[in-house]
């Protein structure tokens, strides 16, 4: 269970008060969501507990937008409905994209669930939670207020920054539209602020999140764009850092990579969610690229930041993928030989436009391509973090990992959190964590990296490449 920050769990109250347990599921904006939900609860007297038997009030915010995600949403439900059941008097909340999905049907499906709200309703609970009959707030598009605390479940030197909510994308393959309402940018002033705030409280790497990255500002008035906020976010005294995530390839302007190229605080770090390679198969998807455009745009990049590391995912198994066309997407893959590949198979969600296509691929079919793609983008990985020993890079310091026997672990510029690898610091020093150091790579896997910290260098004086 997510419970925000420790320093605030304990303060004491003059009588005992309500305490709150919160899972959450899915992307990191649905960590913010839940960051927010911590933020208001803390704030309307709950203490927090990772203890979900200690809880008196049980918070599920859910990721539906595909099979799995819904599955493991449903487990965890259903998991707090059981012990809800063992300690009666505990009340159950669900919040998130599942409850947007499925509103009242979901509380007739899971008799145990106190409350629903849905994307946009988690401003509510408070008074919710305090009304016999609750109602539930899933069927309007507003953009939540984005004031009042919030506390960090990421380390406390790493926080996503929300820059919009929603998408207006209309990829056949994808449901979010249906769960989170149309593309919305925040104002460019409040982002700041809460840039500024957060860090304030100790954050050094701000990793910049919404649904449609590029898009950013042009629904406003007056209009903007991604570069406007850059240059506002490079201000903020405090970050060493900013890394992009979910750059759309449509609006990677000459003018976003020249800033990024420019800048000391962005990182040279591109999550590009290209989905496919071949034109039929994007066609279908409604995608506005086609292959020699994407081919195009690795290379604008590589040509002005020819350490850029780059990200993206593709989906298998997309209704008739013909092995011509796996074919296509699994030579793009060897020709742009990206750092990090994330390889999922197409999920046949009814709400979808996809899912009344015809000539639908098996799963046993669209597995082995995963598979197939999977081991072909390891052996990329493994060469392309070969070539890195024996170079000096910028490490910022996680702290101790908990699966490599207390193993101090950080982060290169090429590694954003809990999607890509990590590196391994040998020796004992003591690294702060949310330091920046400079490390000498000296060895390698297929995800992950191990390095020496270069004890000769002040970290003030390395930069973020």
């Amino acid at each position: 269970m997510g419970v925000g920050n420790s320093s605030l769990r304990h303060r004491h109250k003059k009588s005992a008060p309500l305490r709150v347990g919160l899972i959450s599921l899915g992307c990191p904006k649905n960590v913010v969501d839940a960051e927010r939900m911590l933020g208001r609860f803390f704030e309307g007297g709950y203490e927090l507990t990772s203890d979900p038997d200690d809880a008196d009030l049980l918070v599920v915010n859910t990721c539906g937008f595909k099979a799995d995600a819904e599955a493991e949403s449903r487990e965890a439900i259903l998991e707090m409905a059981a012990i809800k059941q063992r300690h009666p008097g505990k009340r159950l909340v669900v919040t998130g994209c599942l409850a947007q999905r499925y509103g009242e049907r979901l509380r007739e499906e899971i008799p145990a669930i106190d409350v629903l709200a849905g994307t946009t309703g988690q401003d509510q609970l408070l008074t919710l939670l305090k009304s016999p009959t609750p109602a539930m707030p899933v069927a309007d598009f507003v953009t939540a207020s984005e004031h009042g605390p919030r506390l960090l479940t990421t380390q406390p030197h790493t926080a996503y920054l929300k820059i919009a909510e929603g998408c207006s994308n209309p990829c056949t393959f994808c449901i979010i539209p249906k769960l989170r309402g149309p593309f919305r940018s925040r104002p460019l002033e409040e982002i700041v602020a809460e840039a500024k705030a957060l860090a304030a409280g100790g954050v050094r790497e701000l990793i910049v999140v919404s649904q449609d990255t590029t898009l950013y500002g042009r629904d406003l008035q007056p209009r903007l764009d991604l570069v406007d906020l850059l240059k506002a976010l490079e201000t903020v005294q405090g970050v060493r850092w900013i890394r992009l995530l979910y750059l759309y390839p449509t609006l990677i302007t000459n003018a976003l990579l020249d800033c990024m190229a420019g800048s000391d605080k962005i990182l040279s770090y591109f999550d590009l969610p290209l989905q496919h390679a071949h034109d039929g198969v994007l066609r279908r998807m409604k995608r506005v690229e086609r292959e020699t455009d994407l081919v195009d745009l690795v290379a604008r990049i590589r040509a002005r930041m020819p350490d850029a590391v780059l990200r993206s995912v593709f989906i298998v198994g997309f209704p008739g993928e013909s092995e011509e066309e796996f074919i296509c997407l699994r030579d793009f893959i060897v020709a742009t030989r990206f750092d990090h590949v994330g390889i999922f198979t197409y999920s046949d969600e009814p709400e979808a436009e996809a899912f009344h296509l015809s000539d639908k691929i098996s799963d046993e079919l669209a597995q082995a391509r995963r598979a197939e793609l999977m081991a072909l983008q390891q052996s990329i990985s493994r060469e392309k973090l070969a070539a890195l020993v024996g170079k000096v890079m910028p490490v910022l310091v996680d702290g101790l990992s908990e699966n490599h026997d207390q193993a101090v672990v950080g982060r290169t510029y090429g590694q954003a959190p809990d999607v890509d690898g990590v590196t391994f610091l040998q020796g004992r020093h003591a690294l702060k964590p949310g330091a920046i150091f400079p490390v000498e790579i000296t060895g390698s896997s297929e995800y992950d990296l191990r390095g020496r910290v270069k004890k000769n260098i002040m970290q003030d004086s390395f930069s973020k490449k």
